[in-house]
């Protein structure tokens, strides 16, 4: 299988993961598909958000932690 076929099924798979938490926050996405090791342009794309939104979501997440 190619690299493009691995990066395709891995972003299918993160949209059916964040499907059940359509009313979460994007705080809540983040730290769901972070798992996967998308970058940030891949999660904003998935989520349908902006990449800065994305990046902030992540650093609340870390800094609560």
């Amino acid at each position: 299988m190619k690299q493009d076929d691995n990066k395709k099924m891995l972003l299918m798979l993160a949209y059916l993961c964040v499907a059940k938490e359509a009313e979460a926050s994007l705080e809540r996405k983040v730290q769901i598909l972070d798992r996967f090791g998308l970058s940030d342009a891949e999660i904003a794309h998935v989520c349908g958000s902006v990449t800065g939104s994305v990046r902030n979501a992540r650093f609340s997440v870390k800094k609560r932690r």
